[in-house]
């Protein structure tokens, strides 16, 4: 149902500047003018994200939300310099009233602090875009912008008096928590009355209809989605230690009230309680429901959904944080997964869930953990895998209330601790001892990054460190004299075997050619630099090696195939020089020319076009949550604008994936490629 008259009403959206540049946009391609009526330019206005979410290629449909979400974070996220320095005085505050005394807030930590308000409030935006673009959101237009641009005003939530404060340029919070099943209940709502239809308020108490039939006269967003909050929460924990109960079978294409009936009220979060959102699931495939018994001795409680899409599982979900599986009914679903034909996928989902709620007990009751369990818990060899849209965090709540960290570490790092015996016996460290201990060749910590999670350090290295002569270190583990160790350019010469000071113009060039060590700040800020072939392989060729490899490809094979990616013809080593958006002196966030130009003030050039998949298939131990992005220069991809290649390695495995470049800002924490020219290449 189109409703441009709602968003006219509401928003006077058709004066809008971004409705008016619709039009022009819409004009200049179609050669048509777009008719004056407001609810003819709100529509067409609307028609753009609608053809973005109903593009068939997958790939330029991604392309296009994630360019809305660009636009979006742009727009509507906080901005280091917004920050309110009140913050920062209640960060002192709260360290005061920890004990820790009175802290000095550096630029670092203003950064650090900077770094993840940010990366908080681009991921729970994000979160909202995702699943309003999702197939599962099968709301009318006009609602999905209602929702997004009530979001987009709405601050943190204040339990005591159940409201959403108003969201202004300073602030830090995050955006709302996404709860499917409560924007299913307002969306629903909303749509019906619009179609003229009474919502079912049959099962509200008197007091709660009258103030629900206030709320939706109002049509204030923030107000409907907290009641809603509110009136869907979660069964009791003693309700859920019952896991007797009955699956119960929905049909494919049979009446979805009787599922929508079923969930609501009881605080799933999921979104199949939502009308809409039931009815367009069970014309895909049947739906699976285990409901455990209520107090009354009924199986009323949904615990577990299992969607189909035509014969094959779509999804599994449970009631716990982000849908994964609550701690009692892992074993259940795991029966019923076993009469499916590929239900044998979700087997190590099932076992993780399992291990994660027999440790959880376990600490519970104070007992002790193995070192097998603390592989487990902190994700060593592999990432714990649940049924949620996000991970689930009990492993994080487990360890900090554990509050035994250094403990856990000499269990786990077995190396750094064998270092502690020879530093308490008095025992002299040796290079490989000391390379280890500077994490010269990579990180100690195995431990996987999450977003809103840092990696869990071993702080006895950082303590070990602190307590050595750093310049005597150095020597020992670089094999070299003090003079050989360069602090500004002036210093370097032929001799140089390390240089460690701030990146200046020309620099890469005055470098010798041989030089390896570079830092800004030792030990932790290190230049990468190693030899790459590329060239000699078609483009074909390459997405073949790559494919044989096992790397994931995804979407960048339109880029590879575009005929502006163009493969040097005879092979040649490159040598790329890896560093961050800091390591080139931006404090701030610096667009992709600002990034290439200082690159070339350095001496570094832009790579070729073949780089990122040679460099791919080269670099295949890289560490976990790892993205590089290659400096070079841009290709058009369908459905975007023009991209570079980015290499990473998430929970399913190594990428050669592209990112979107124009017009963009990078953090200073995000790493690029660019290729140190042969020496007598010209630079500038």
């Amino acid at each position: 149902m189109e409703n441009p008259e709602f968003l006219k009403q509401k928003y006077g959206l058709h004066n809008t500047p971004e409705v008016e540049s619709a039009a022009q946009r819409t004009e200049a391609q179609s050669g048509e003018k777009v008719p004056q009526k407001p609810e003819n330019r709100i529509q067409n206005y609307l028609d753009r994200f609608t053809e973005i979410l109903d593009r068939e290629d997958p790939e330029k449909r991604e392309r296009g939300v994630e360019a809305l979400k660009q636009v979006l974070h742009e727009k509507f996220v906080i901005k280091p310099e917004e920050i309110p320095e009140s913050y920062f005085e209640t960060q002192k505050r709260i360290a005061r009233e920890r004990g820790q005394g009175e802290i000095e807030v550096t630029d670092e930590i203003r950064r650090q602090h900077a770094e993840v308000i940010i990366a908080d409030q681009e991921g729970t935006l994000d979160n909202w875009i995702d699943y309003l673009a999702s197939l599962d959101a099968t709301y009318p237009d006009w609602l999905k912008y209602y929702a997004v641009r009530s979001v987009l005003g709405l601050g943190g939530y204040d339990k005591e008096k159940k409201q959403f404060a108003k969201r202004d340029k300073g602030t830090v919070k995050p955006f709302p928590d996404l709860n499917r099943e409560a924007l299913a209940y307002v969306l629903d709502v909303m749509e019906k009355k619009y179609r003229g239809e009474k919502p079912n308020l049959a099962a509200m108490e008197a007091e709660d209809k009258i103030k629900f039939e206030q709320l939706l006269a109002g049509e204030n967003f923030g107000k409907l989605y907290a009641w809603a909050i509110e009136k869907v929460t979660p069964d009791s924990v003693k309700l859920m230690s019952i896991t007797e109960g009955r699956w119960v079978k929905y049909e494919k294409g049979s009446d979805h009230m009787s599922l929508v009936q079923s969930l609501q009220s009881h605080g799933t979060g999921w979104c199949t309680a939502g009308e809409s959102t039931a009815e367009a699931q069970l014309k895909k495939g049947d739906f699976y429901v285990y409901y455990s018994l209520d107090q009354k001795g009924e199986a009323k409680i949904p615990r577990v959904a299992i969607r189909m899409d035509g014969g094959a599982i779509a999804e599994v979900r449970g009631v716990a944080p982000q849908q994964n599986l609550d701690p009692y009914i892992a074993t259940v679903a795991q029966e019923k997964l076993k009469e499916f034909p590929d239900g044998e996928k979700y087997e190590k989902k099932v076992r993780d869930m399992k291990m994660l709620t027999e440790i959880d007990n376990r600490v519970k009751r104070g007992g002790a953990l193995t070192r097998d369990d603390l592989i487990f818990l902190y994700e060593i060899e592999s990432p714990i895998e649940g049924f949620g849209y996000q991970h689930d965090m009990r492993n994080t709540e487990i360890i900090g209330r554990r509050n035994n960290i250094e403990g856990d570490a000499r269990i786990l790092f077995l190396r750094t601790t064998a270092i502690e015996n020879k530093i308490i016996s008095g025992e002299p460290l040796n290079k490989e001892d000391l390379e280890y201990l500077y994490e010269i060749n990579g990180p100690i910590e195995n431990f996987h990054e999450r977003i809103g999670w840092s990696p869990l350090k071993d702080k006895r290295a950082e303590k070990f460190r602190a307590q050595r002569n750093l310049e005597q270190d150095m020597l020992v583990i670089f094999e070299c004299t003090r003079e050989e160790i360069a602090r500004v350019p002036s210093q370097i010469n032929e001799n140089t075997k390390v240089y460690v000071g701030t990146l200046e113009p020309g620099i890469f060039q005055k470098f010798p050619e041989n030089l390896e060590h570079i830092y800004t700040s030792f030990p932790d800020k290190k230049i990468r630099r190693e030899n790459v072939e590329i060239g000699g392989k078609s483009a074909e060729q390459l997405i073949s090696e790559i494919g044989s490899a096992g790397i994931n490809l995804g979407f960048v094979i339109s880029m590879l195939q575009n005929r502006e990616f163009v493969p040097g013809k005879n092979p040649e080593e490159a040598t790329l020089i890896r560093l961050t958006v800091a390591d080139l002196g931006f404090k701030d966030q610096a667009t992709t020319d600002e990034i290439y130009e200082r690159a070339q003030i350095l001496g570094l050039e832009l790579c070729p076009a073949d780089t990122g998949p040679n460099y791919r298939l080269k670099y295949q131990d890289q560490p976990l949550n790892e993205w590089i992005y290659i400096g070079m220069k841009q290709i058009a991809a369908p459905g975007g604008g023009p991209s570079i290649f980015r290499l990473g390695h998430d929970e399913a495995g190594l990428w050669l994936s592209d990112d979107w470049a124009s017009e963009r800002k990078w953090h200073p924490h995000y790493k690029f490629v660019f290729r140190l020219p042969d020496r007598k290449t010209k630079i500038g």
